[in-house]
């Protein structure tokens, strides 16, 4: 059994796949091919946006989003500290301030309601408050009217972060158009997962827009030896974006497809796990199917005895971590997330899981 089984995908596309490289091969034109606009027109179209902008990586989008805030030294941005690091990573790199901010206990996104409070007691300091990262954890949305309304009081940008929320939905709409700019990843474990790595940028913002295509090659003016501003090597590779392709015609068949395996995990195992909270009006990509478990070590030791794998996001919040040591943050200061982080695993999750195999996972939680 595979935790996240990207071959039975393979098996349904592989001709195009293939086809879509040879193009590229026979083109030749390796770096910003056509494959990249096609893919980011039809990305854009997808989500809802005017704009978008292929990046090397999921990393490379949220920093990239940043450096055309001019975000820099003395800056604030606020984020969670339950996420993959490049979050709050990305924001240390520009020499700004993550100032972290608990999650909600049920959908593990930003806790909206702690953050106003947070902004405010950021103002008495130092620091200047700019901007809010939201991450949509696992691929269900965070709370973005909540957000976009604090955010809008104290004139802060809103930069989402949708590496796992690709082809989600929040009130009707898309995951990727719902920040100022939104980012999301295309590591090959995503809901839309390239062969290497690669993101996406989105925005209805032209001035932003037109500094990030700048920004993506080394701040670039009318041409490559003409450098406007600081940038970076951000580009998609040609061959990722044909991959891409391919894997998004059948994109909207396998988010209604884990939609299916979801579900089926949460009415079987209700009773024995705390079980993903979904609002009504969202629909999650289901990047991870992640649960809760007072003695996961207990949990996961008799998966592993059964020989079903099974991941942990996140064992440690990034509070903790030594690279935020400097931060001055202690054990404590987020109760939600240290707690969350201590319960919580994942289980084997894919579009294409057998139904043996997932009765096989419910079968060795539920026993006990």
């Amino acid at each position: 059994m595979q935790f996240i089984d990207l071959n039975a995908q393979q098996k349904r596309i592989r001709e195009k796949i293939e086809s879509n490289i040879k193009r590229v091969l026979d083109h030749k034109r390796f770096i910003l091919g056509p494959e990249v606009e096609e893919l980011e027109e039809k990305l854009a179209n997808y989500v809802g946006t005017k704009y978008s902008i292929g990046v090397a990586s999921g990393t490379d989008a949220l920093l990239m989003a940043l450096i055309s805030y001019g975000i820099g030294p003395g800056d604030a941005v606020f984020t969670i500290p339950f996420t993959f690091i490049a979050t709050a990573e990305v924001i240390r790199l520009l020499g700004a301030t993550p100032v972290f901010v608990d999650i909600d206990a049920h959908t593990f996104n930003i806790d909206s309601k702690k953050l106003e409070d947070k902004i405010i007691r950021t103002q008495s300091t130092d620091l200047i408050p700019k901007g809010i990262i939201p991450v949509d954890l696992f691929g269900q949305p965070a709370d973005y009217d909540e957000i976009k309304q604090i955010a809008q009081k104290y004139d802060l940008f809103v930069l989402e972060d949708g590496a796992q929320s690709f082809g989600a939905s929040y009130k009707s709409k898309k995951a990727c158009s719902l920040g100022d700019v939104s980012c999301t990843s295309f590591f090959p474990a995503k809901p839309l997962g390239a062969y290497g790595d690669g993101g996406m940028i989105f925005t209805d913002n032209i001035d932003i827009y037109e500094n990030l295509v700048s920004i993506r090659v080394h701040g670039k003016g009318s041409n490559k030896y003409e450098n406007k501003r600081i940038g970076v090597n951000g580009r998609i590779d040609t061959v990722q974006a044909a991959i891409l392709l391919a894997k998004f015609s059948i994109f909207d068949e396998e988010i209604n497809l884990r939609q299916g395996v979801a579900k089926k995990y949460s009415e079987k195992l209700k009773d024995s796990v705390n079980v993903p909270y979904v609002k009504d009006y969202n629909i999650s990509a289901w990047a991870q199917y992640s649960v809760l478990h007072p003695e996961r070590d207990k949990v996961l030791k008799k998966l592993k005895e059964k020989e079903i794998p099974s991941a942990i996001y996140y064992p440690k919040p990034l509070h903790l971590q030594e690279a935020f040591s400097s931060l001055g943050y202690k054990e404590g200061d987020f109760p939600v997330s240290e707690r969350v982080s201590e319960k919580i695993f994942s289980l084997p999750f894919h579009p294409y899981l057998k139904k043996e195999d997932q009765e096989r996972v419910i079968e060795a939680i539920v026993e006990d």
